[in-house]
């Protein structure tokens, strides 16, 4: 956490054993690196970060004295390649299919609501003050994979239940979405009926219990369109 990947619930991935094992068992990392660089870029890390992360096993597997602050450039070149390889696979084939609405959950895409805020943001000058971000998180840290997908579909639709009003919802990653709302009378109600919600919907179904309680709370906007942005992605993650 010290020298890289700084959000824990990204680190119980098969991909990431399978190249602590390859490594650990002097075995070619190689398809490993691919499935690693993968798995980063589905969970949204950009290059620079991927690599970091990368750093940072190299540096414990080779001078541990290093890893506060390891080196990307003293990463082999092969491992470096194999590795964004997996994350380019991942960022082309997103950028090829760039449809604005997740296919499962029916929410709007990440991408949409930084162009919705946008909007926005040009719309008014007070955005901040007329807008806000209603999140929800799951915790997913003890669900299988099937588990996550049940749990998200069925939070999505306490979502559409509760903001029926034109606003946009968006997924924001695996386990977070969010709501652009206009602040009113009413929203601290919707709020506390998502949560409600939120918990009946995940309670009726047996195959998402080992997902904890939604989350549910009320995110500020920064005053920028640019703070904005960069605020979806701290969130997603």
């Amino acid at each position: 956490m010290a020298a890289g990947w700084a959000f824990p619930a990204d680190w119980p991935l098969a991909e990431v054993d399978e190249v602590c094992a390859a490594m650990l068992e002097d075995a070619d990392p190689g398809d490993a690196l691919v499935r690693l660089g993968r798995a980063r870029a589905e969970a949204g890390a950009g290059l620079s970060e991927t690599l970091l992360d990368l750093a940072a096993l190299h540096a414990v597997l080779t001078d541990a004295s290093h890893i506060v602050s390891p080196d990307v450039d003293a990463l082999p070149s092969r491992m470096v390649r194999m590795t964004a390889l997996g994350w380019a696979d991942v960022v082309t084939k997103q950028a090829g299919e760039c449809a604005a609405e997740d296919p499962l959950t029916g929410l709007a895409t990440a991408a949409y609501l930084r162009t919705r805020l946008g909007e926005v943001y040009r719309e008014t000058p007070v955005a901040p003050l007329e807008y806000a971000l209603v999140m929800l998180r799951l915790d997913v840290h003890r669900a299988s994979g099937w588990s996550r997908v049940v749990a998200m579909t069925l939070v999505s639709e306490a979502l559409r239940t509760v903001f029926d009003g034109g606003e946009t919802l968006a997924s924001l990653g695996p386990c977070v979405a969010a709501v652009l709302v206009r602040r009113d009378e009413l929203l601290a109600r919707r709020v506390s009926n998502l949560r409600v919600l939120a918990a009946d919907r995940l309670a009726d179904d047996p195959n998402v219990r080992p997902v904890g309680p939604a989350k549910v709370w009320v995110e500020q906007l920064p005053d920028t369109h640019a703070q904005a942005r960069a605020l979806l992605t701290s969130l997603g993650r």
